[in-house]
């Protein structure tokens, strides 16, 4: 079972390359963020013309998900439902038999002084509380996305410099921490413990790829269950040195 994830900004954009990909390396789960793409626009015609059902939840130039899967999935969500904003293109869920497969565009969070971060820190306790209320850590979970998050000093090329930006501060590492303490693996970091590989490259830093100037924060994580049984994952950089590419890549993680 191969499991993916990958932040498009604008998937009509990077429709190309998204098909090109699922073609070459032929996910069973595609976890997409940042659509940008109201629901009637959505191109899941696309998808479904290359063997993907597509389910999703968008709006105009902002936010959106969708999860594409080979198999029609059993059960279909979005948003967090917990009597606050629902967020429903943030998070979208999608079961496949016993898997659970949760896809989150976490908030960026904009300025450290900005109402969106202490947003994007109530959102990620609401998220915590969601999985307490949904799940069971013995159960197969895959939780993937833009994650707005780098964990550790490895996941940034130079982490001695970000310690105020709102994807590295302590306050969101600290947050986005218990979330994954719910009883979650990194599934990267099982097979690639050291630095220097990273899935999002700014646009405004010239030859960023090729120069490892990068971020570490689009993630598949997986419930211990699932993540015993993960044989590999990798960060396919080939998509972000294509023309009009995203400025985030694929991350991919194989499961027995």
């Amino acid at each position: 079972m191969r499991i993916a994830t990958f932040n498009a900004n604008s998937v009509r954009s990077r429709l190309d390359i998204i098909t090109a990909w699922l073609g070459k390396h032929e996910p069973d789960v595609l976890c997409i963020q940042e659509t940008k793409v109201q629901d009637p626009d959505f191109p899941a015609i696309a998808f479904s013309g290359i063997g993907y059902h597509a389910v999703f939840r968008g709006e105009k130039s902002y936010n959106g998900v969708a999860v594409l899967s080979r198999l029609k999935p059993d059960d279909v969500s979005f948003g967090l439902n917990d009597g606050e904003q629902p967020d429903e293109t943030r998070l979208a869920y999608a079961r496949f038999g016993r898997l659970h497969v949760v896809n989150t565009y976490v908030p960026q969070g904009r300025e450290l002084d900005h109402p969106m971060y202490a947003y994007k820190l109530r959102w990620l306790k609401r998220l915590r509380s969601w999985f307490d209320r949904r799940f069971s850590p013995r159960m197969q979970v895959a939780w993937c996305g833009d994650m707005n998050v780098a964990r550790e000093p490895a996941d940034v090329h130079n982490p001695q410099e970000q310690s105020g930006h709102v994807c590295f501060h302590e306050d969101v590492r600290k947050a986005f921490a218990e979330v994954v303490d719910w009883g979650f693996v990194d599934v990267f970091r099982k097979h690639h413990p050291g630095p220097g590989a990273y899935s999002f490259f700014d646009y405004r830093m010239p030859g960023a790829v090729d120069r490892g100037l990068g971020w570490r924060v689009d993630l598949v994580m997986a419930s211990k269950p699932l993540a015993k049984r993960s044989t590999a994952c990798f960060i396919d950089l080939d998509p972000r040195r294509a023309e009009r590419p995203s400025d985030h890549t694929f991350v991919v993680a194989d499961f027995e």
